[in-house]
């Protein structure tokens, strides 16, 4: 057997040629504090299983890396799935979404699920980990997997490969439990010390550390808002009969797309116009915040919610934060030295307090125009009064903190929370997540609407996040009402813009592995043309030809 040289940091090690990272990380004890889970060789992302037949250098790459976290969630996925298959042989379970920093799902099983069941399962992962057993993949021509899934009940796997390009499909085993997986898997279970299962009526949360704390399960914090209109969206997908994408790919395959988007649509108008109906009902109601994530469709949802509001006898009066923008050299700086746009304290809180206690009082003030070249503010003689039957509009990210509105009393706010929470999911056992609807939405709008290139887009989304965590989520659940601005077709119709610009990414750069992932999701999805897309939609926020404003 020939010999192969490894560079590891600023070490060199002769090992036999086909021995995987996995065997090279075992013998030379390169054991790391925070589970490793995948490597990079030569720059490649790699599983830690698959052998090395050259010179090579190797990176690990670990849970405190984004990719590393989502091999280990997955693994952590197959671990439950498996555990569930032993105690329950005819049940069956569904990953749903993400909640309260862990995932929910259901064990669908008579009878029902309860607390005691949980601590089982929890007991025979913990069990399966111990014994630390080998995860394998294996190569099935597409057809044979196809039949394979079907032959065990697994038809929504069964479906969703149906619609896949490629003529092969790669299979997971643990101990003789078979799944399909979107995306890489750790070597063997043994490597997943840091988990926690709960009982979340009517199914569980399953928790894991977070990259910024790779080896702690994070404090549990309950979100009911949240938990209550996740639920609506799984309703949602009831009444659409769509519940993953193998059967969205099936409704556009046989051309009854219209129809779906239809209703669809007709599902947000109806959202819409109830939370519409809610401000109305609270008389002393004068200012309505909506605040949400990047990319959620805040501009269209609050021109649609203030035509709602018209129905209902009131006038929507629009204000912008960005014109409450501190002077550029007064602007706050983050912990590396840069201006922190996203800080709170980047608005003139008292000016603009002062401005809105006047308007809410019935009195006439002029309004500031933010001149975002020369970061300065501007007095263009832009005055404002609010009439009898008015109610202020405010959009922005800091909408839900109390501290922007401090001086206004709650009866005169009704605070409302918008993000596309994904109504869909590939199949039974692999998730869409919400963040990658978002980034998927942000790279088409940056493109077309703004000139940006997909690989800036990507470089600033974990700053986006970031800003996201500490501006936003952390205020949700003190919403009045949250709106879920997500279209259960919408990615088949983002697909061919959002591919356009990921393909351009090359393999050297640092966002190539997040590219190629998002690449691999979206083709699972059939294209749908946006000509079908109606021009009030908050689609259309993303790919032009809104009829509330042109790019």
């Amino acid at each position: 057997m020939g010999k192969i040289n490894i560079t590891i940091g600023n070490k060199s090690f002769e090992v036999n040629k086909g021995l995987n990272p996995y065997e090279i990380m075992k013998k030379f004890n390169l054991e790391h504090k925070v589970p490793v889970v995948l490597v990079r060789v030569n720059g490649k992302l790699s599983e830690l299983s698959k052998g090395i037949e050259e010179d090579a250098t190797l990176e690990f790459v670990d849970i405190s890396a984004k990719l590393g976290m989502m091999c280990y969630m997955r693994t952590l996925q197959f671990v439950l799935i498996k555990a569930v298959s032993e105690l329950f042989p005819n049940s069956k379970i569904t990953i749903e979404h993400s909640l309260s920093k862990g995932l929910f799902g259901e064990i669908h099983k008579e009878p029902k699920l309860g607390i005691d069941d949980i601590y089982a399962i929890k007991e025979k992962m913990k069990d399966i980990i111990d014994h630390d057993i080998r995860i394998t993949k294996s190569t099935y021509d597409r057809k044979e997997a196809i039949e394979l899934f079907n032959q065990k009940g697994m038809t929504d796997k069964a479906k969703l490969l149906q619609f896949v390009s490629g003529e092969s499909a790669k299979i997971y085993e643990l101990d003789g439990c078979i799944d399909y997986f979107y995306g890489p898997m750790a070597y063997s279970t043994g490597v997943l010390k840091h988990f926690d299962l709960i009982y979340y009526e009517p199914g569980f949360i399953l928790r894991f550390p977070t990259i910024e704390k790779p080896t702690e399960i994070p404090r549990f914090e309950e979100h009911k808002k949240l938990a209550k209109i996740f639920y609506e969206a799984e309703q949602w997908g009831n009444i659409l009969g769509v519940g993953d994408v193998g059967s969205l790919n099936e409704i556009i395959k046989d051309g009854d797309i219209v129809t779906l988007i239809r209703v669809a649509e007709a599902l947000h108008e109806k959202k819409i116009a109830y939370i519409a109906d809610k401000i109305h009902s609270k008389e002393t109601v004068k200012l309505v915040l909506i605040a949400g994530p990047s990319s959620s469709g805040k501009t269209t949802f609050s021109k649609r919610l203030g035509i709602q509001l018209r129905v209902n006898g009131l006038i929507p009066i629009p204000i912008s934060l960005d014109d409450y923008f501190v002077n550029r050299d007064l602007t706050p700086k983050d912990e590396f030295g840069e201006y922190d746009f996203e800080s709170i304290y980047a608005l003139d809180l008292p000016l603009f307090n002062e401005h809105l206690q006047i308007l809410l009082s019935g009195g006439e003030t002029e309004l500031p125009t933010y001149n975002f070249r020369t970061g300065q503010r501007e007095w263009n003689g832009h005055k404002m009064k609010l009439p009898e039957n008015g109610v202020l509009i405010v959009e922005g990210i800091h909408g839900l903190n109390e501290i922007l509105t401090s001086t206004i009393s709650h009866d005169q706010k009704f605070k409302i929370y918008i993000s596309p929470l994904t109504q869909i999911n590939l199949d039974d056992h692999n998730r869409i997540a919400t963040t990658d609807v978002r980034m998927i939405r942000r790279i088409v709008r940056d493109y077309l609407s703004r000139g940006y290139g997909v690989e800036d887009t990507l470089k600033m989304w974990p700053s986006i996040r970031r800003g996201e965590d500490k501006n936003i989520f952390v205020f949700q659940e003190d919403a009045d009402a949250m709106f879920n601005s997500a279209l259960i077709y919408e990615l088949a119709v983002l697909k061919k813009y959002a591919l356009a610009e990921l393909y351009k990414i090359q393999w050297d750069s640092p966002v190539y592995d997040e590219a190629r992932r998002l690449i691999q999701f979206l083709h699972f999805f059939k294209e749908v043309d946006k000509e079908f897309v109606p021009t009030n939609s908050l689609v259309r926020e993303f790919i032009g030809g809104s009829c509330f404003y042109q790019y």
